[in-house]
C-alpha cells in the first residue's frame, strides 16, 4: 500500500507559509488577538469608521479620461449618469511629464492614454457643469501635480466653490514614480520639496483636500509582492511626513491629508491580510513615532480595486470575473473608495461598455450581495487574524531593511528599490512561465483557438491636432505680459526655495500652460537622471 502523499506547502507571494488549518494556538503564536480592536477605533484593524458601509458605502471612482477635455467631459457625464459617485482623472503622458501638446516630445502621445491638459481652459471644459461639492475628484498626476492641482483649485474658485470646503485628492506621489512608473520630471529632492509645497498649501488653504495619495498600487503593478507594496508605501508616506515635519507643519494636519492607493490581484486572503496589517501599522506609526493625537491623522484612508497586473490579454472575458473578485476583496478589506480595471484594459482604453460592467459589478456587490450588512465580517477568524499578524511582522521587516540602508529616499535615489522590484517581477514571471503560479487562460486551461473580441480604442491624429490648435488659441487670446510676469514669479520662488503654489496659482489663472510652468521649474531644479543597477 503506497504511503499517503503530503499536500504541497502553500506559500504566499509575500513569503508567508499557510497552514491547512488555523486555530487558537496559531493565533496565539502569531501575536494573539490584542490588535484586533473595534471598527472606528485605534488601531483601526477592522476599519476606520464604526459602522463602515452600514452608514456610508464605498465611493465608486472609475479611472477615466482620454483624448481632449471635451471627450473626457462626455465620459465623465456618462459615468455619473450611470451612478458613479466620484471621478478619477487620467492624464495623457505629455501632461504627466510636464510637456505641452505642441512640444516635439509629445508627438504621437497627445490624448493617447489620458486627457490632454495644457491650460486652465482644458480643466474648465472637462469639469463644466459638474458639482465639485457633490462629486469628489481624484487627479492622477505626479510630476506635474503642482500646475494641475493649481488649475483645479483655480477652476473651483472661479466657479464659486469655497476652497476651505473643497474635497478630493491628487495622486502626487513622486517616489513611487521613480520606483514603478517613470513619469518623473525633476530630481528626487526637488520633487519631494514640491510635494511639501502642496502639503503646506493644502494644510493652510484647502484643509479638507488630500494633497498626496501614496501609491503602493504602481509598485505592486511593477512586480513587488503584496508585503513589499505595503512596506514601500508606508515608507514613502513616512518620507513625506518627515519632510513636512522639517517645515514645521503639525503632524495632525498633514497626516490627515495623506491617502493611499493600493492594488488588488492575486490571492484573496493575502490581500485582506495586507490591508488589515497595513492599516494597523500605519496607525501605530503616526501615533507612536510622530506623536499625532487626532484619530483622523492615524487612519489609513484608501482607494483599492482591481489591479491591471492581474488582467490577461488571453480570454479577456475572464477579466470580468476577476474584477468581481477584486471588488469583493476591496470591500472585505475595508476600503473607502473602489475602482476596478475594466475587462478590456489589458488591450486598450476601456470602452463605454466595459466601464459600465465594472461600475455595475461594484453596484451589485453594494446592493445585492450583502457586503454592506456587517462591519468587517472576517474579523475574529483564526485564519485571517493569524495571517494579519504575520503580515504585519513581514511588512515591519521590510521597512526595517530600508531604514538600515538609509531610508527610502536614499534607496530610491540610488536605484536600489527599483532593482529589488525588478528582481521580484522577474522571479514572478519565471514562476508563471514554469506553471508554478497558475493563471487561467495563460498557463492553464489555455484555448489555442481563442478568438478575442475586444474593441480597440484608436489613436486619432485629428484630435491631437485639435488640441494643439486649442493651445495656440489660448496663447493668442491670453495677456502675454501677464503670463510672463507670473512665470517670472514662479522662477523667483523656486530659486529662493519658497513655496511655489501661490505663484503657480497666479500663473494658471492667466492661462500659463503646464509646459511653461514645468519648463521654468526645470530651469531651476534640473531633471532626473535614472540610475541603472544590475
Amino acid at each position: 500500500m503506497s504511503a499517503k502523499r503530503e499536500p504541497a506547502a502553500v506559500v504566499w507571494e509575500s513569503g508567508l507559509e499557510v497552514e491547512p488549518v488555523c486555530g487558537p494556538a496559531e493565533l496565539a503564536a502569531s501575536g494573539g488577538a490584542e490588535g484586533i480592536g473595534r471598527p472606528g477605533e485605534f488601531p483601526f484593524t477592522r476599519g476606520i469608521h464604526p459602522l463602515m458601509y452600514r452608514q456610508r458605502p464605498w465611493t465608486m471612482r472609475q479611472y477615466s479620461g482620454f483624448g481632449t477635455a471635451a471627450e473626457t467631459h462626455e465620459r465623465f457625464l456618462y459615468l455619473i449618469g450611470q451612478g458613479q459617485t466620484g471621478l478619477n482623472v487620467a492624464f495623457d503622458l505629455p501632461t504627466q511629464c510636464g510637456l505641452d501638446s505642441d512640444d516635439p516630445m509629445a508627438e504621437g502621445e497627445v490624448g493617447r492614454v489620458g486627457m490632454a491638459v495644457d491650460s486652465l481652459a482644458d480643466m474648465e471644459e472637462a469639469f463644466s457643469g459638474i458639482d465639485l461639492n457633490e462629486i469628489t475628484v481624484s487627479l492622477t498626476i505626479n510630476g506635474a501635480a503642482v500646475p494641475i492641482m493649481a488649475m483645479y483649485f483655480a477652476l473651483a474658485r472661479k466657479r464659486g466653490f469655497d476652497l476651505a470646503g473643497l474635497r478630493g485628492t491628487a495622486q502626487n506621489d513622486i517616489l513611487k514614480e521613480f520606483i514603478g512608473r517613470g513619469t518623473w520630471i525633476f530630481p528626487v529632492e526637488p520633487s519631494i520639496k514640491l510635494i511639501g509645497d502642496t502639503m503646506e498649501f493644502c494644510a493652510r488653504r484647502v484643509p479638507r483636500y488630500s494633497p498626496v495619495s501614496v501609491c503602493g498600487y504602481h509598485i505592486r503593478e511593477s512586480g513587488a509582492s503584496p508585503a513589499q507594496e505595503m512596506a514601500y508605501g508606508l515608507c514613502i508616506a513616512r518620507a513625506y511626513l518627515d519632510h513636512a515635519a522639517g517645515r514645521g507643519l503639525p503632524v495632525d494636519a498633514v497626516a490627515s491629508g495623506i491617502t493611499f492607493n493600493f492594488d488588488i490581484h492575486g490571492n484573496i486572503w493575502e490581500q485582506v491580510a495586507k490591508f488589515r496589517a497595513g492599516r494597523r501599522l500605519w496607525a501605530k506609526i503616526v501615533r507612536d513615532e510622530y506623536g499625532a493625537t487626532d484619530p483622523r491623522a492615524m487612519q489609513l484612508r484608501m482607494i483599492a480595486g482591481g489591479g491591471g497586473g492581474g488582467l490577461t490579454i488571453q480570454q479577456p472575458e475572464n477579466n470580468i470575473v476577476r474584477g468581481a473578485y477584486y471588488a469583493l476583496v476591496s470591500a472585505l478589506s475595508g476600503t473607502q473608495t473602489m475602482a476596478l480595471c475594466s475587462y478590456d484594459e489589458a488591450h486598450t482604453i476601456p470602452s463605454k461598455r466595459a466601464a459600465k460592467i465594472s461600475l455595475r459589478t461594484m453596484q451589485i456587490l453594494m446592493h445585492e450581495m450583502g457586503l454592506c450588512d456587517s462591519v468587517d465580517p472576517l474579523g475574529g477568524s483564526y485564519f485571517v487574524e493569524t495571517m494579519t499578524n504575520r503580515m504585519e511582522v513581514r511588512i515591519r521587516e521590510l521597512m526595517a531593511q530600508l531604514a538600515a540602508q538609509g531610508g527610502i529616499v536614499r534607496a530610491v535615489a540610488e536605484g536600489r528599490v527599483q532593482a529589488e522590484v525588478s528582481r521580484q517581477a522577474y522571479e514572478q514571471e519565471r514562476r508563471l512561465q514554469r506553471g508554478e503560479t497558475k493563471k487561467v487562460g495563460v498557463n492553464c486551461f489555455v484555448d489555442p483557438e481563442e478568438e478575442r473580441e475586444v474593441e480597440l480604442h484608436p489613436y486619432r491624429v485629428e484630435e491631437a491636432t485639435r488640441q494643439i490648435e486649442r493651445l495656440a488659441r489660448v496663447r493668442r487670446e491670453r495677456d502675454p505680459q501677464a503670463a510672463q510676469v507670473a512665470l517670472g514669479r514662479v522662477r523667483v520662488a523656486a530659486q529662493e526655495g519658497g513655496n511655489v503654489m501661490e505663484p503657480v496659482m497666479d500663473a494658471v489663472q492667466v492661462y500659463a500652460t503646464v509646459g511653461e510652468i514645468c519648463g521654468v521649474l526645470r530651469e531651476v531644479y534640473g531633471t532626473y537622471q535614472e540610475p541603472v543597477r544590475f
